[in-house]
């Protein structure tokens, strides 16, 4: 230590390091679970409305030998017969030697319950795609075929659904609202396939809704005979130390107590140091609210959030003005907005389409989130009284 610092300076150093160590050893022991979307996200950790923990429970009171899959699928068990392996909405990437290990479990007999359109870069052999228009209102769908996956479920409940593309292999549509399928079977080697549109049926807020929890159950299939992998690998939660350190919350927890000890330091040398006059610091109230929301979104990662405020806005304000139903289609909607105003039919639909989809996407880059935003602003003005939106409409960029 320098030779400055006297014995009280040195006890407060020294307490100051003891402190980091025992917190950073309690970040680690009771670390939360990984952290979830504002409004959930289907995970067996979450609590939200769209979460999955209850799912979870449920399958472990029912005496089902389940688990939470936080290990590659290279891991994955070779005799995989009677084991389903759950994949709900995963949004980190695969590697070759991951997809190519699920594919192993399939046709060693194994099911995968693949859930949602992201899924389908996990299964085997499975395209589908996100839906056209974002369907907030669950809609009810019904068997088409009797089944065990059926039985006593004649009606289940989803919400905005993703599109089941194709498969290779010959494939059973067990549910459908006319020409939308909501779950689809096909078989690969000895093992099964099964692809929900939507994760809803299995969500905290409505595995009790119509038929969903016994849906779900016989997904699942017997207690006796089956073992359940539920994955969070593909949620972000991995189980190695290094891992778990890179994703999980220790590191910041190391910046703040860092940041602490630092302050520290800095106390000790305004003490010592000649005292001067702070510098008078302008107080622009309309920049910092700007600057403070703007940091909000940038540290809560809220792109999408951000979309959605403009997205509303335009699209509340586009129905207004033209006397239209607030859920009336996009195409409609820009039809009119270009008859009306003289707007691009083309350049509109295409904004509010990506904006939709910008909206549910929860690894949206910044850069994009920021085009779209400026677009929907740029639409929004030309609204207002002084927008003059009924002249000639300019070249747009």
């Amino acid at each position: 230590m320098p030779a400055f610092l006297d014995s009280r300076d040195l006890r407060y150093v020294m307490a100051s390091l003891a402190a980091m160590l025992v917190m950073l050893v309690l970040a680690y022991r009771v670390a939360p679970a990984p952290p979830q979307q504002a409004l959930g996200y289907p995970s067996t950790y979450s609590t939200a409305w769209a979460g999955a923990k209850a799912a979870y429970l449920l399958l472990e009171e029912q005496g089902y030998p389940v688990e939470r899959w936080e290990k590659t699928p290279e891991e994955l068990p070779a005799n995989a017969k009677g084991a389903v392996y759950v994949l709900v909405d995963p949004f980190e990437d695969a590697t070759n030697d991951e997809k190519t290990a699920i594919r192993r479990f399939v046709t060693g007999g194994g099911r995968v319950l693949a859930v949602g359109g992201e899924a389908s870069g996990l299964a085997p052999d499975l395209d589908a795609a996100e839906p056209d228009e974002f369907e907030p209102e669950a809609q009810t769908y019904s068997a088409l075929l009797p089944s065990a996956i059926t039985n006593n479920a004649p009606e289940i409940s989803m919400t905005s659904p993703d599109r089941f593309t194709s498969s290779k292999h010959p494939w059973l549509g067990l549910y459908g609202q006319g020409d939308k399928l909501a779950v689809v079977t096909y078989r690969v080697g000895q093992g099964q396939v099964i692809w929900w549109a939507s994760a809803s049926p299995l969500t905290n807020g409505a595995i009790r809704e119509k038929n969903n929890l016994e849906f779900f159950l016989n997904c699942i299939g017997p207690p006796a005979a089956t073992r359940v992998y539920w994955d969070e690998y593909f949620h972000g939660s991995r189980a190695s130390f290094l891992s778990y350190f890179a994703h999980g919350p220790l590191p910041w927890a190391g910046v703040q107590i860092g940041i602490a000890f630092l302050a520290v330091l800095l106390t000790f040398s305004r003490r010592s140091g000649a005292m001067r006059l702070p510098l008078a610091e302008s107080r622009l109230s309309p920049l910092e609210f700007v600057d403070t929301l703007g940091d909000l979104y940038q540290s809560a990662h809220a792109s999408p959030a951000a979309v959605a405020v403009a997205y509303r806005r335009l699209r509340t304000a586009l129905a207004r003005k033209l006397a239209l139903p607030a859920k009336v289609k996009l195409p409609e909607l820009s039809r009119a907005a270009a008859g009306r105003f003289g707007w691009p039919e083309d350049e509109l639909l295409d904004t509010l389409g990506r904006s939709e989809r910008a909206m549910r996407n929860i690894n949206l880059e910044e850069p994009e989130a920021l085009y779209l935003v400026r677009r929907l602003h740029e639409f929004s003005a030309r609204l207002e009284p002084t927008g003059r939106a009924d002249q000639e409409t300019p070249a747009w960029r």
